[in-house]
């Protein structure tokens, strides 16, 4: 279908269906999903990357069967609201999605400090060691990312 500001998904979705996130990192995806009311986001999983037709089909299978209405990714915007290389890389990741599924609706999501927020949450509150960490932060950041779009999805509601 399209890449479009999150404020226009509301009006191309399905009143039910979940929406997926992505944290797109150099060597990982992380993948978080929402539940059908788009309500709540859950941490699912973490792709590690290697090139982007076996990262997508990875990603595919994943979300295939899950009734997803759409997906949001991470966008890397600076600090001062600029917008770098990566998140070039990350409008290119979408674009290329769509040539391999048209019929998709994808919406992009600040992610400034979010996976430096979920490393400060696993230190301080979960007391999880480095190692551990690793595995977790980069899902975990895709959950945080999609929590916060779909807090924003509800606030355009009201």
């Amino acid at each position: 279908m399209a890449v479009v500001d999150l404020t226009e998904l509301p009006a191309l979705l399905p009143r039910y269906g979940a929406l997926v996130g992505l944290d797109l990192g150099e060597k990982t995806i992380g993948v978080a999903v929402s539940d059908p009311t788009r309500t709540v986001a859950s941490p699912l999983t973490l792709i590690r990357k290697t090139k982007f037709t076996d990262d997508a089909k990875a990603l595919f299978k994943v979300i295939d069967g899950r009734e997803v209405a759409g997906i949001v990714v991470g966008l890397p915007v600076n600090m001062d609201g600029t917008e770098g290389v990566r998140c070039q890389s990350n409008r290119a990741f979408a674009r290329n999605l769509l040539r391999l599924r048209a019929h998709l609706i994808i919406a992009f999501w600040d992610e400034r400090m979010s996976t430096m927020a979920v490393n400060r949450f696993l230190i301080d509150e979960a007391d999880i060691n480095r190692a551990r960490r690793a595995e977790v932060v980069d899902k975990m950041a895709a959950g945080w990312i999609l929590q916060g779009a779909l807090e924003r999805l509800m606030n355009l509601k009201t």
